[in-house]
């Protein structure tokens, strides 16, 4: 008797012990467990169970406990929405809502607020800015992020950087006027501070190329004039 009650109260703390052992090992601990690698900003439950959001910056893959595999790829639904781009959307412009306005290049004072991350160099982000530039209701809060495929634009920002008008010295910097290279390259601290300030707030929204663009509260990924002018006009 003594025996089989012995045995009884080792099964039971054996059983106690992998209930509570399976109770610590939570998705977000599974998922860090099996990819170290990865360093993930959150791990939260999708609308399909057992399956679970990671979120890196701006960018969303999927985790599938037990398996352990990670899913890359859209998620739609059978109406053909992009549940994984909406999120996306979302987590971006949260980010951009919270960027030091103050570190931004303003251009205008009219009713519609822009967050405009862009590149002098990028043809995609001159065809945007061309347009943009060309309305008076808009409040432009302008940053500028060089690409390293973009040999010259890092001059041309720093240049920018350097005016006592920068808005202005932006606008003909965009329209072609410093393309020519014919200018004494600016070298002053601040401006180099400032663009490193911009760079980083490149790194904290996620971008992953330009232009990007807040517009009264929506993000718009690249030049989509279409949209743009949508979201201005309130169509």
């Amino acid at each position: 008797m003594k025996k089989t009650c012995a045995i009884l109260y080792i099964a039971f703390l054996l059983a106690l012990l992998s209930v509570i052992t399976a109770a610590a090992a939570t998705p977000e601990e599974s998922f860090r467990k099996s990819f170290p690698g990865i360093n993930a900003d959150s791990v939260n439950p999708t609308t399909v169970n057992g399956l679970f959001e990671i979120t890196v910056g701006s960018r969303i893959v999927y985790y599938a406990p037990g398996p352990e595999y990670l899913i890359y790829g859209p998620m739609v639904t059978s109406k053909g929405e992009n549940l994984t781009e909406k999120r996306t959307e979302e987590l971006v412009g949260k980010k951009l809502k919270a960027v030091p306005l103050n570190k931004a290049i303003r251009i205008g004072n009219g009713k519609h607020q822009i967050v405009e991350i862009t590149d002098i160099d990028c043809p995609y982000c001159r065809k945007a800015s061309a347009y943009l530039a060309g309305r008076k209701d808009l409040t432009r809060h302008v940053f500028l992020l060089p690409a390293s495929t973009h040999p010259n634009a890092k001059a041309k920002t720093l240049q920018v950087f350097c005016a006592a008008d920068r808005a202005k010295a932006y606008e003909e910097a965009m329209s072609g006027k410093l393309d020519d290279m014919k200018f004494t390259p600016c070298k002053a601290a601040a401006a180099d501070e400032l663009l490193k300030a911009h760079q980083e707030i490149g790194k904290q929204v996620g971008v992953t190329g330009t232009p990007l663009f807040l517009i009264d509260g929506q993000v718009v990924w690249g030049a989509d004039m279409e949209r743009i002018e949508k979201i201005l006009n309130g169509k």
